[in-house]
């Protein structure tokens, strides 16, 4: 995984956190639930890169 794509998800991870807990803050259940997807998602785009690179070591 190269240092960018690192990056990213890392910002798409942080980004959903970020919505989660304004939702929680503000009782925005609906916000809350985007927040968790964005991080769910980044963090098995993560995974699925570090996978690869074990696999291609």
């Amino acid at each position: 995984m190269d240092a960018g794509d690192k990056m990213k998800h890392a910002a798409e991870s942080a980004k959903g956190k970020i919505k989660e807990k304004t939702g929680d803050a503000t009782d925005n259940r609906d916000l809350q639930a985007e927040g968790q997807a964005e991080k769910t998602k980044a963090d098995l785009k993560q995974a699925g890169e570090k996978a690869k690179d074990a696999f291609t070591d």
